[in-house]
């Protein structure tokens, strides 16, 4: 061990037990026990929708089961890359595995996404040549299928807010609710009307619904690989913030940007008179930091010279 590599290790394992990820291993456990939980539910219920899509011939059920086989691949996805993302830092990948959680929600966007174009696709073929559905079995795996969405998402609902692999999850599960319902809208329809062109209209709404919440998704997760501020955090504000601080006279290169989820870092040069205490700035920057915007991960650099002006890039 080099000098010196004995303190850093000890400090990086500090660092670690402080961190918001760290003090949210309860939580991640929780949420790999409810991911487990709807993995083996969607999983159950995509085996009796494939048998029943083809029994019924209804595109809508097919749809709705090749949905829920993405659906399967991406919680098992989730699950994995959550196990994954607990591993430890090590020297050489300081922040550790977390970026692997946003890396499985991209993953499943582009998934969601391939998908609905080939819904599109098989409903555009069955507009001309609408095939002769069962009604009523049709109605009834919507129903036993919407069921499985409702209890699937009050598992994972709360910790969506929180995770970004987690909210991947709640939108596939909450994409399957939407089509249960479309397919239990078909199945009552062709069950009163004998209107079976309606199958392949329902499965067009399912895939643009899917295309619409997946495109945000998509957005949010690709934002945070490109280092992107956070939504809900205004970089001119902190800056403004942290230059009004006692004994700060300017912030420069100030950068904010997500770890993974619920972890947001922050980088600047701080600015202070020649002669001011250092270490009480920084405590009192670090003080704003945390309390204001919980952020906790931050890298500040103090530079004694005169200054007036705050620069934000």
């Amino acid at each position: 061990m080099f000098h010196g590599e004995r303190h850093f290790v000890e400090k990086a394992a500090i660092a670690r037990e402080r961190s918001p990820v760290h003090n949210h291993s309860e939580s991640r456990a929780a949420q790999q026990t409810n991911l487990w939980i709807v993995l083996l539910m969607t999983g159950s219920f995509m085996v009796i929708e494939v048998v029943g899509g083809l029994l019924t011939q209804s595109l809508a059920i097919l749809a709705d089961a090749g949905h829920m086989l993405t659906d399967v691949a991406a919680l098992g996805l989730s699950v994995f890359t959550m196990r994954i993302a607990a591993r430890p830092s090590t020297l050489e990948k300081s922040y550790g595995y977390h970026r692997a959680e946003i890396l499985a929600a991209v993953t499943n966007a582009v998934v969601l996404l391939l998908l609905a174009v080939w819904i599109l696709y098989e409903a555009y073929q069955r507009v001309f040549e609408p095939p002769h559905v069962l009604g009523i079995p049709m109605l009834l795996i919507g129903f036993v299928g919407l069921a499985v969405n409702v209890a699937s998402m009050k598992l994972l609902a709360e910790e969506s807010a929180f995770s970004l692999n987690v909210r991947s999850a709640y939108l596939e599960v909450l994409g399957d609710a939407i089509s249960s319902v479309g397919v239990i809208l078909g199945g009552v329809t062709i069950w009163l009307t004998g209107w079976f062109i309606i199958d392949p209209f329902l499965s067009a709404g399912i895939s643009v619904f899917i295309v619409w919440r997946t495109w945000a998704l998509l957005s949010q997760a690709v934002h945070v690989l490109m280092e992107g501020v956070p939504a809900h955090l205004d970089v001119l504000e902190i800056g403004r913030a942290m230059a009004s601080v006692p004994g700060v006279k300017g912030i420069h290169d100030l950068h904010i940007w997500t770890i993974t989820s619920g972890w947001d870092a922050l980088s600047a040069h701080v600015v202070v008179s020649v002669g001011e205490d250092r270490d009480a700035v920084l405590g009192r920057l670090q003080s704003l930091l945390q309390d204001r915007w919980k952020i906790e991960h931050t890298t500040l650099q103090i530079v004694a010279e005169r200054s007036d002006r705050v620069q934000v890039g």
